[in-house]
């Protein structure tokens, strides 16, 4: 199988991230509930993790790096965890609904407020309209780094700039760029960074967290047992187990931690070159198919990440996925990519897209066949 579908999980792991969560299984009891030595070697391996993350993203602090079993969660916890009674929030068109389902819960519950910055046809964000739409109660600004369907990224540093000289809390969804795109948590003035393991980073799935710059206060949006202060009716206040109850995905979480090294040993600015490579590669090769429409700005020095996302003519992208991978076990995603207003911004809500998105273990010779097999469905009639 032709495996193009890494922006929704990357299948190729390095060796290593399989060979640490196999002896994890084997070797690690439970983090913080016990002084044992498997228990002991869990604590201390948890912790290191915490530290590479903590490095990877520019988090001043380890402690302040909190694990989940996804992104998603980690944006339940950091949204659902700081907006109160009539905050107002600006966010963006580009949202998946990991960011826009936990906004319109506040929206129904707590009466929070929502603004969208546009996006143009091509998915392209309107950047001057973040600061037209703050007002005196806006708490936060809430948004993507790029988008899961088009591949866009937003300019973080500038939104962050922004935030910061209105006083407003900065949240970051990095599930998109996590492993693929440099992330500096204090030069691009982010609060709260939310993040996946099992893409761009290349690790297991049930992994994620959250990066915490100092002195954010999230309420916890779960509580129970943590190891420690046992006898507390509260769930601890200090970081990470604020937001850490239960057990940790321990095992999942060192092959997370033998991905970062990969990533640190490769270098991240070599993986994303690669990435790009392919990504043009194949741009250049579909986009003067006849019929082949393509989503978003493939000018070479344009910023973005390596996903292309396209239609042929009026076929039901649904189809289309259908046909690459009965045709030629090539594995993309087509449909709604859980991307609705997105979608209503390139005007493809009923046809959907198909999305090929490539990762450091993509070939040039598994880029070459998806593209012939564009060119032969584009030709028939």
């Amino acid at each position: 199988m032709i495996y193009l579908d890494n922006a929704a999980t990357t299948l190729h792991k390095p060796p290593a991230v399989i060979d640490a969560v196999v002896k994890a299984m084997t070797t690690m009891g439970n983090a913080s509930r016990g002084i044992h030595g498997s228990a002991l070697e869990a604590s201390r391996a948890i912790y290191e993790t915490r530290r590479k993350l903590a490095t990877l993203f520019g988090c001043k602090r380890a402690d302040h790096v909190v694990f989940t079993c996804n992104s998603t969660e980690a944006l339940n916890i950091a949204i659902c965890g700081t907006l109160n009674q009539g905050d107002h929030v600006i966010t963006t068109d580009m949202e998946h609904n990991s960011v826009l389902r936990p906004l319109y819960r506040m929206e129904a519950g707590r009466n929070v407020a929502l603004d969208f910055v546009t996006t143009d046809k091509n998915g392209l964000p309107d950047m001057d309209a973040f600061e037209a739409l703050i007002r005196p109660e806006t708490k936060a600004i809430v948004c993507t780094h790029a988008s899961n369907l088009t591949g866009e990224i937003i300019d973080i540093a500038r939104v962050g700039a922004l935030a910061k000289k209105h006083g407003l809390l900065f949240i970051v969804d990095a599930s998109q760029t996590a492993g693929c795109v440099p992330i500096d948590m204090e030069t691009m003035g982010i609060d709260i960074l939310c993040f996946t393991g099992h893409k761009g980073l290349m690790g297991p799935q049930g992994t994620g967290g959250l990066c915490i710059r100092q002195g954010i206060e999230i309420r916890p949006f779960k509580v129970g047992g943590s190891g420690v202060q046992s006898y507390l009716k509260e769930q601890p206040k200090e970081y990470p187990t604020r937001l850490e109850a239960g057990t940790l995905n321990s095992h999942g979480i060192m092959g997370l931690s033998a991905a970062l090294d990969f990533i640190e040993e490769t270098g991240l600015e070599n993986i994303e070159a690669r990435e790009r490579m392919l990504m043009q590669r194949f741009y250049q090769g579909v986009a003067n198919i006849p019929g082949v429409v393509t989503y978003g700005n493939f000018n070479p020095d344009h910023p973005r990440t390596a996903v292309v996302a396209l239609n042929i003519r009026d076929y039901d992208s649904g189809e289309v996925a259908d046909e690459l991978s009965e045709s030629y076990d090539i594995a993309v995603r087509a449909g709604a990519h859980c991307a609705p207003r997105m979608h209503r911004a390139l005007g493809t809500s009923e046809q959907g897209a198909v999305r090929f998105s490539f990762s450091w273990y993509t070939t040039e010779a598994e880029v070459d066949a998806a593209i012939t097999a564009i060119a032969e469905i584009a030709a028939e009639e």
